[in-house]
């Protein structure tokens, strides 16, 4: 078990990373501060094994604190959390174990926890009445790993890509002709079918091998993922979408829809049927971001709005709406300067990328708006 601090000067984000940090069981929160003055007050007194440390905070920045925490309490690791992947060299020229892109994640958290354990001289085992799970993720790609950390490498093709539409449609009975259709458009009825049944062989052996504890039954004339314990970025996203009442203004409750998104649906996958889920998540998730950037403009939160302008583009960097949108805050906030950069930087990443200028509608606006 890990004695935890965590600093982070936006209190919003501050909750976020108490509930995802807290919900690993190798970590206890001994102290949460939103001001890294506070937290140096008090780090030779908790002596924390582990310091979560944001980068970006006023009047002492994350980088300038570690330096500090290592003064007065050697053994505490330090991970910064930070928007920006410019960071990473300078946090480890200050001893930093890890840094962690925000928004942070469950798997991200599972990620340092693992470096820990192997860097710690006295390795802690788990409590015995905690049972790891194999860790799924589809935004951003698709990667599976066992209970042990361990990457699963799928025999075939075809059996990675039947698991990967189970986990698009969870819980729900898909018929066996669908499937075939989907994964052998062009074979005859009697291979498709032996195809499929021992794709699903395959299948369900790794699924048991692997030690995931995910489901495949037979349901009349098709098959069904039952989920059971196990859960997985895409799962926990779609079950929050679902539970979202109308016009939400949850803010946390957002932030952590927000945080599960790190890319595109199963991206780098060239499956024809992920085409519209692909879209429509890539919508909510902009819904999503709008939904929180504007409440940050309301309170003139000019820093959290841009950071979360900087993590959707980090993942969508030509997207129209949302950079018409930030030339617009930037407008609105007053602050030219970095409006004309943002026009110039995007005008040029949009030519070298599509090789064509600027869309109609943002160059009218520019025109409208720079000369002002």
């Amino acid at each position: 078990m890990f004695k935890t601090i965590i600093v982070e000067d936006e209190k919003p984000i501050l909750e976020l990373m108490k509930h995802v940090v807290g919900q690993n069981p190798h970590y206890t929160i001994i102290g949460a501060f939103s001001s890294p003055l506070e937290a140096l007050e008090q780090i030779a007194t908790l002596q924390p094994d582990v310091a979560f440390l944001d980068v970006e905070m006023p009047r002492m920045n994350g980088l300038e604190l570690a330096q500090m925490i290592n003064e007065v309490s050697e053994h505490t690791q330090i991970i910064f959390t930070t928007a920006y992947k410019d960071y990473a060299l300078e946090a480890f020229q200050v001893q930093a174990t890890d840094y962690i892109l925000k928004p942070v994640t469950k798997s991200a958290i599972e990620r340092v926890t693992n470096r820990l354990h192997k860097q710690r001289t006295v390795v802690v085992p788990p409590a015995p009445s905690v049972n790891q799970a194999a860790t799924i993720k589809c935004f951003g790609g698709l990667e599976v790993r066992n209970p042990r950390g361990e990457l699963v490498r799928f025999p075939t093709r075809k059996t990675e890509e039947l698991f990967a539409y189970f986990l698009c449609h969870p819980n729900y009975e898909i018929s066996k002709w669908h499937l075939v259709e989907l994964l052998w458009p062009d074979l005859e009825e009697e291979r498709v079918l032996h195809n499929l049944h021992n794709t699903l062989y395959r299948l369900k052996k790794l699924l048991k091998e692997q030690e995931i504890h995910l489901e495949i039954i037979k349901i009349n004339e098709g098959y069904l993922l039952q989920t059971h314990q196990q859960t997985y970025d895409l799962l926990e996203y779609k079950r929050d979408h679902e539970a979202m009442q109308p016009k939400s203004v949850d803010l946390l409750m957002t932030e952590q829809r927000c945080s599960l998104y790190q890319g595109p649906l199963l991206d780098r996958k060239a499956y024809i049927w992920k085409t519209a889920l692909e879209e429509k998540y890539r919508q909510q998730y902009l819904a999503y971001m709008r939904s929180l950037i504007q409440y940050d403009v309301e309170q003139q939160n000019w820093k959290m709005a841009d950071q979360r302008f900087n993590q959707f583009l980090s993942i969508y960097p030509l997207d129209e709406e949302m950079n018409l949108y930030q030339l617009q805050v930037y407008f609105r906030s007053d602050r030219k300067d970095q409006m004309e950069k943002k026009y110039a930087d995007y005008e040029r990443a949009y030519l070298a990328e599509m090789g064509i200028g600027l869309p109609e509608e943002i160059v009218n606006w520019g025109k409208l708006h720079r000369a002002m």
